[in-house]
């Protein structure tokens, strides 16, 4: 587990897994820095998480907009001076339709929430953790991106433009103590109906818990030696 009292930043911090995250790293030394759409849910999860004030902080932003990622990094470093990791979870899903039905407003959504997102954030971040000399970023993407299905055109497009982000920025952060890596998951399985309803379709599913499991190790000291990884927490196709 982290071992250390890094400086998380959770984005889409409210979510099924957002709130797992928060709550696993809440229970270490780290300090918390949350960031969701929704600042009901942040009160929210800030008051089921009982941390003391000097280490959580909560920000209520909507970081597809241009100027929301600066305003967030100088918010985070105004109240703890440093970032150590950042686990991006800000993104949903368009699809259901033939690439002739699709929209170019609903590519542009996608790109703008999986995408410019990481763009934004890398950019305001990445400086501060590479004058450190520690850092890890870790995205959540989809085996879309490796087997692209049909009727599926701007959630694919959106994840693999991320990850082409994030294995770029991975070479680029070589040397540095920084590491940038992926965790591809099917669907994240938030209520476990893969144990408690086994199908055909949810048996490659993934729970929260495996997914922190897997980001527990990428934030540790021994997981600096990953990095530009696109991990499975799916099983077999």
């Amino acid at each position: 587990m982290v071992d250390r009292d890094h400086v998380v930043v959770i984005t889409g911090a409210t979510g099924g897994l957002g709130q797992i995250v928060a709550h696993a790293f809440g229970q270490t030394d780290s300090r918390l820095a949350l960031v969701s759409t929704n600042s009901e849910k942040l009160a929210k999860l800030e008051n089921e998480l009982r941390l003391p004030p000097e280490r959580i902080f909560s920000n209520a932003a909507d970081l597809t907009q241009p100027d929301a990622s600066m305003a967030v990094s100088e918010a985070v470093l105004g109240k703890f001076g440093r970032v150590d990791i950042l686990l991006h979870f800000v993104g949903g899903w368009i699809g259901g339709k033939p690439i002739t039905q699709v929209t170019e407003e609903e590519i542009s959504s996608m790109l703008d929430q999986h995408v410019w997102t990481t763009f934004h954030l890398a950019q305001v971040f990445i400086p501060t953790m590479v004058k450190n000399g520690w850092g890890r970023i870790i995205v959540i993407s989809s085996p879309v991106v490796l087997n692209p299905p049909a009727n599926n055109a701007p959630y694919t497009i959106g994840k693999s433009a991320q990850e082409a982000l994030i294995l770029t920025l991975a070479e680029e952060l070589k040397y540095t103590g920084v590491t940038a890596n992926i965790l591809r998951v099917r669907t994240i399985d938030v209520r476990h109906e893969r144990e408690t309803s086994r199908t055909p379709k949810n048996v490659f599913w993934t729970t929260p818990e495996e997914i922190v499991s897997a980001i527990e190790y990428l934030c540790s000291e021994d997981g600096g030696v990953v990095n530009g990884a696109r991990l499975p927490l799916y099983g077999s196709p």
